[in-house]
C-alpha cells in the first residue's frame, strides 16, 4: 500500500521534529516546513494526504494557513495544534475546515498517533465513496453528445442538489427514467434510497395504500401494517413514473402529502412526516390533461417546478450511432459475442429510420442485430425494418378526409395493434400512450375479440 504523505508545520525545530519522527514511525511520508508560506510552498509543489500545523506562528497562524492551504485543495484534513488554544478558536479553526484543534502537551504525541490515523481512514472513506457515487452517475449517465443533450446534463447537475420538484416529459422510450436516476445520483440525496412506482400500473383502488401504506384492518386483505412508496423513499428520492395516468381522486391526496411534507396511512389517525425529493415522469402533454379535466392544475404547477423535455430520438440524429455503439459493445459483453460494429450500410438504415419506440426500440433492434451477427461487422439485414421507417408503415391506415377524430383514432389504434401482432405493450409505446389507456380504448369500442384483434389470454 501506498505511504500517506504528511506536511508537518511548526517554527519551533524541536517541535516540529518530534512531530515528524512520530509520523514516520507509523509509517507515513514526512516533509516539514517552519512557516506558513514556506508549507504554502511546499504544498503546491507536492501532494499531500494530511497537514498538521501549529496554531502561532508569523508572519502566518495556522488558521491563515487553513484557509490557504484550502483554496488549493479543499479536501485535504487539516489538524491545528496549539500550546494557547481557545474554545473560541477551536470552533474558528473548525469552521474554516479544520478536522481536528489538539493541546500541546505530554500526551500530544499519543493523540496525534490516533488523531492522525482516525482522520486518513475518514478521508479514504470520503474518496471510496466519491469514487462509488462517480461510478453511479457514469452508469446512469445519458449517452450521446448532442447539444440537446449536453443542455440536459447541465440542467440535471444546477438542479440535482436543490429541492425542486422535476417533471421530465418525453415519448415513451426516450429515456425518462434514466433522467430521473442520474438526478438522484448527483444529488446530496444519493445514499438515500431510490423508489419508483408506475403509476399506470396500479389498480385504482390501492393507489393509495401503494403511496402512503396502510395499517392492519384497514380494509379488506390488509392483513398486517404495510408502508408505501412515501416511507420507503423517506431521505431519498421518490420517482412517479406517467404522473398522467394516475386518477383525478389520487391526485388530490397526493397534492396534499406535497404540501404539508407529511402522509396519512389508509386506516391511520397520525400524520407520518416524510423528507422525499419527488420527479415525476408523463409521455403526455399535461398542460392539455387539465383542459380536458383529467389533470389537476394545482398539482401540475407543484410538480413542474423544474421541467426536463427530452425529444424524441428522430430529432437528435447525432445521438443515435453513440447509442448504437453503446449497445453493441453491451450485448457482446453479455453474450460473449464479438460484433465489430455497423458497416456503412448498417449506419445509414438507422440513421434513416424513423425510431418510433425511442431507445427502447433501438436498444432491441440492436441487441436482435448483435445474436444475428455474432462476429464482423454488423450488416444492414440484420435489422427487421425497411428504411422507410415503422412509422411510416404503421400510419398507413387509410384516413380519409370527412371521416371524424374518433374514428380516425380507432383506425389509427387497430391499424398498429395489426402491425404489431397484437402485442398491446409495443402498440402502447408505438402510440405513446400508456396500457391502461389502450384497454379503455379498446373496451370503450366495443368490438368483438376477432375485430380487434386482441387475444384473450395476452399479457399485459
Amino acid at each position: 500500500m501506498e505511504k500517506k504523505n504528511i506536511l508537518v508545520v511548526d517554527d519551533q525545530e524541536h517541535i516540529r521534529e518530534a512531530i515528524a519522527e512520530t509520523m514516520r514511525r507509523g509509517g507515513y511520508e514526512v516533509k516539514t516546513a517552519k512557516s506558513g508560506p514556506e508549507a504554502v510552498d511546499l504544498f503546491k509543489q507536492e501532494q499531500f494526504d494530511l497537514v498538521i500545523s501549529d496554531f502561532s506562528m508569523k508572519p502566518m497562524n495556522g488558521v491563515e494557513l487553513l484557509e490557504k492551504i484550502k483554496q488549493i485543495d479543499a479536501e485535504v484534513p487539516f489538524l491545528i495544534v496549539t500550546a494557547f488554544g481557545s474554545i473560541e478558536t477551536a470552533v474558528d479553526a473548525m469552521k474554516k475546515g479544520a478536522y481536528d484543534f489538539l493541546q500541546k502537551g505530554d500526551s500530544l504525541l499519543k493523540e496525534l498517533e490516533i488523531t492522525v490515523e482516525r482522520t486518513l481512514e475518514y478521508r479514504s472513506l470520503l474518496s471510496e465513496n466519491k469514487k462509488l457515487k462517480k461510478a453511479l452517475v457514469k452508469k446512469w449517465d445519458y449517452i450521446g453528445d448532442s447539444p440537446t443533450l449536453e443542455k440536459i446534463r447541465g440542467d440535471i447537475k444546477s438542479v440535482a442538489d436543490s429541492r425542486l420538484t422535476v417533471l421530465i416529459t418525453g415519448e415513451s422510450g426516450t429515456g425518462k427514467e434514466l433522467i430521473a436516476r442520474s438526478i438522484h445520483y448527483q444529488s446530496k440525496r444519493s445514499q438515500g434510497p431510490f423508489i419508483k412506482i408506475n403509476c399506470a400500473a396500479l389498480p385504482e383502488g390501492l393507489i393509495e395504500s401503494e403511496l402512503f401504506g396502510h395499517e392492519k384492518g384497514a380494509f379488506t386483505g390488509a392483513i398486517k401494517t404495510k408502508a408505501g412508496k412515501f416511507e420507503a423513499a423517506n431521505g431519498g428520492t421518490l420517482l412517479l413514473d406517467e404522473i398522467s395516468e394516475m386518477p383525478v381522486a389520487a391526485q388530490a391526496k397526493l397534492l396534499r402529502a406535497l404540501q404539508e411534507k407529511e402522509i396519512q396511512k389508509v386506516g391511520g389517525d397520525d400524520p407520518i412526516e416524510v423528507d422525499v425529493r419527488i420527479v415525476a415522469t408523463s409521455n403526455r402533454n399535461l398542460e392539455e390533461e387539465i383542459e380536458n379535466g383529467r389533470f389537476r392544475e394545482d398539482l401540475y404547477y407543484r410538480l413542474n417546478g423544474f421541467p426536463v423535455h427530452l425529444p424524441p430520438l428522430r430529432e437528435r440524429k447525432d445521438d443515435i450511432l453513440k447509442l448504437a455503439e453503446h449497445f453493441i459493445k453491451k450485448f457482446n459483453d453479455e453474450n460473449g459475442f464479438s460484433a465489430d460494429g455497423l458497416s456503412d450500410g448498417a449506419k445509414k438504415l438507422l440513421l434513416s429510420h424513423t425510431w418510433l419506440g425511442n431507445i427502447r426500440e433501438l436498444e432491441h433492434s440492436i441487441e436482435r442485430a448483435v445474436v444475428l451477427t455474432r462476429t464482423g461487422l454488423i450488416e444492414p439485414d440484420s435489422f427487421a425494418f425497411s428504411n422507410r421507417g415503422a412509422r411510416g408503415k404503421a400510419a398507413d391506415t387509410g384516413i380519409e378526409a370527412g371521416i371524424t377524430i374518433a374514428d380516425a383514432e380507432k383506425q389509427l389504434i387497430l391499424k398498429t395493434l395489426e402491425f404489431c401482432a397484437q402485442n398491446r405493450t409495443k402498440a402502447a409505446d408505438m402510440l405513446g400512450i400508456s396500457i391502461r389507456t389502450l384497454r379503455n380504448k379498446l373496451n370503450e369500442y366495443a368490438l368483438p375479440q376477432e375485430e380487434s384483434g386482441v387475444a384473450e389470454n395476452e399479457a399485459v
